[in-house]
């Protein structure tokens, strides 16, 4: 079991499987990308497999998101998924994607066990898009949710980061068209992860921002206290419900109490917090023969240590020196 000392107990592992990704967000990397860490430094197919599994049958995993970077960039995608999906206890599997690859894959992810997508799209016009993105491929995001939703990837989750000034004034009609579509769509607050560190709290969108534009055109009921559980996003029943909308309000609404995440970058480094400065190399005794029981423990002993929250609300907070293309979401 992944405890730390404040009682919390991770069943929710994050995977980083690359840091590459084919847009350039602009609240994410700048317009000439990153320096991508080389091959041999990665975590490779059967590594990953290993790493989970041991996270599944050794410490109580249950949920599994694969996330980059853009995961759809790993070429073994498929062929993890479909490992990962055969292990005993079987561990629901998720994937956060651009979607951009979604419409030729999600047939396949779905055949070899993926449960359920998050595809991010801030944005219903293209021109706005590509102004976001630093790339044409409005059209693609929109195929590659489709796509999913044929497949049967449900609930499709949709991430909407608004930008003020940019595309903040889209909130409604954002939720529109997520609830004709079928989609749940759930607005992030920006986050300090960056790597231009350029985030203001001062240019930030806030959850209360975001509900009070939702608020002039749908009718919003808080779920029942309890039915969040340790969910990210507070939701909402949107005119009465069946449809729902989320907020995930991890700068000014922090959810850190109920954290139940331990994640994993892509090579190899565990992170008990989204926001940490440090990290537990893995990689390391993993390539050195370490058994699975001395990873465990060693992964133990990164969980134990976890701060009891974020820092985000202190004055003195500062970034992580890795942005989230290198984290993993």
């Amino acid at each position: 079991m992944l405890i730390d000392t404040y009682g919390r107990v991770a069943t929710d592992l994050r995977v980083s499987l690359t840091d590459r990704c084919n847009l350039r967000c602009t609240y994410c990397m700048p317009e000439e990308g990153l320096q991508w860490l080389a091959k041999p430094e990665l975590l490779t197919d059967d590594e990953i497999v290993r790493m989970v599994r041991i996270g599944v049958t050794d410490l109580g995993v249950k949920d599994v998101r694969f996330t980059g970077g853009e995961p759809l960039l790993r070429p073994g995608l498929v062929g993890i998924i479909e490992r990962v999906a055969a292990l005993e206890p079987r561990p629901r599997i998720s994937l956060t994607t651009n979607g951009i690859g979604l419409g030729r894959t999600a047939a396949a992810l779905r055949d070899a066990g993926l449960n359920r997508v998050n595809v991010s799209l801030d944005t219903l016009r293209p021109d706005v898009f590509q102004a976001m993105t630093r790339r044409k491929r409005h059209h693609d995001v929109i195929g590659g949710l489709e796509a999913a939703r044929a497949a049967g990837l449900a609930p499709v989750k949709v991430n909407a980061v608004l930008m003020r000034g940019v595309n903040d004034d889209e909130a409604p009609d954002l939720l529109q068209w997520a609830v004709e579509n079928d989609y749940e769509l759930r607005f992030i607050e920006q986050m300090p992860l960056d790597a231009q560190h350029g985030w203001q709290r001062s240019d930030m969108v806030t959850a209360e921002e975001i509900l009070e534009s939702l608020g002039t055109r749908f009718t919003l009921t808080p779920e029942p206290n309890g039915a969040r559980g340790s969910a990210p996003a507070e939701r909402w029943l949107v005119d009465g419900g069946p449809a729902r909308v989320g907020v995930i309000a991890s700068v000014t609404r922090p959810f850190c109490r109920a954290c139940d995440r331990t994640r994993l970058t892509a090579d190899g480094q565990v992170r008990d917090c989204l926001f940490a400065r440090t990290e537990s190399d893995l990689r390391a005794p993993l390539r050195s023969g370490a058994t699975d029981a001395e990873i465990a423990a060693l992964w133990k002993t990164a969980m134990w240590g976890k701060k009891a929250g974020s820092g985000l609300d202190d004055p003195s907070f500062l970034q992580p020196d890795r942005p989230m293309s290198a984290i993993g979401g």
